[in-house]
């Protein structure tokens, strides 16, 4: 959405994209997603953004949404500090702050939601973006050091809101035979019990969504037994579910296929709660052992194995030798 140079946060051309997220934020202090905010909008195009400013179904952090817009605006803040940004930066923190449930996590959309969206929501790093940046913001990490962005009061409550978001976190861990292991896209609001979204997103252990998460809680300085016991059966976890010798390939001449490769290793997207093992799923919602065994268009429209968790084994033997659990 907009230029990493931090000279750009000083022209025209950022504050003319500054206006127009603000433009886009609505009502709840939160922001839609899916929407290039620093394209050139007509007349009649921002007043129908404007128009909609009233919405309250819309606001999201789904695929980076809000998360972007308040990074953003600090760094313009940054660099032109002008109460405008500040505002509206503001606005955004609060509707951070107001979407958490009091078991600490958040849900898809809020306010007004529906369906799987009220659900407690990992899918697509929801929920970790939004504590990732609350952490920021409560530390004053760049860009959130500017004078006058952010006061003690709010630093205060932003604490708050991420040790709980934690706890949220270590409480719908899944459970299995008595172990730890990973976690769902989304979790019942009530129950913290794993929860199904959209037809082929079945109750299930989601590898994917976990990485980012126990990247999230090695991040947390001197953690305590309970956030470094998740850890530990995380990692355990991904060791027992690690598809050795294929890799993922998507879209190719032949589709998307596993393809068997020595030298490298996957994940599958979601994992059986009762037999952990591997399943793809069709929008029948009926689970299945392989990829051919869906429709052309599920296989090639969503990502059923990646090789993200190979990315912790690095940090993970950083984290432990931080800690003294190194073995």
């Amino acid at each position: 959405m907009y230029e990493n140079g931090s000279t750009f946060f000083t022209t025209a051309e950022a504050a003319r994209v500054g206006d127009q997220i603000i433009a886009y934020q609505r009502v709840t202090g939160g922001w839609p997603k899916n929407i290039d905010m620093a394209r050139y909008l007509t007349a009649a195009e921002l007043e129908q953004v404007l128009a909609s400013k009233e919405r309250r179904n819309d606001s999201t952090t789904d695929n980076n949404a809000t998360t972007t817009q308040l990074k953003y605006l600090a760094r313009l803040y940054k660099a032109q500090p002008a109460d405008v940004w500040r505002d509206a930066f503001a606005r955004g923190m609060e509707y951070l702050l107001a979407g958490q449930y009091p078991n600490g996590g958040w849900p898809q959309f809020w306010p007004e939601n529906r369906g799987y969206q009220k659900h407690i929501t990992y899918n697509d790093g929801a929920m970790v973006n939004t504590l990732s940046i609350i952490r920021d913001v409560r530390d004053m990490k760049a860009p959130f050091d500017s004078p006058g962005l952010i006061d003690d009061d709010l630093r205060a409550r932003l604490d708050t809101s991420f040790c709980k978001g934690i706890d949220c976190i270590l409480a719908t861990q899944i459970v299995i035979d008595g172990e730890r292991t990973a976690w769902c896209q989304q979790h019942d609001r009530e129950t913290l019990a794993p929860a199904p979204a959209r037809a082929f997103e079945l109750a299930s252990l989601c590898s994917t969504e976990s990485v980012g998460i126990v990247w999230l809680l090695m991040d947390i300085p001197e953690p305590d037994e309970r956030v470094a016991e998740a850890i530990e059966a995380a990692m355990r976890w991904f060791d027992r579910t690690r598809i050795d010798g294929y890799r993922y390939e998507r879209r190719g001449p032949h589709g998307t296929r596993l393809v068997k490769d020595p030298s490298s290793c996957v994940w599958a997207r979601f994992y059986d709660l009762d037999t952990m093992r591997p399943f793809v799923c069709d929008r029948d919602g009926i689970p299945r052992e392989r990829l051919e065994d869906i429709s052309r268009e599920r296989r090639d429209g969503y990502s059923w194995y990646a090789s993200f968790a190979t990315s912790l084994y690095g940090r993970y033997a950083e984290w432990k030798k931080a800690t003294g659990r190194e073995r």
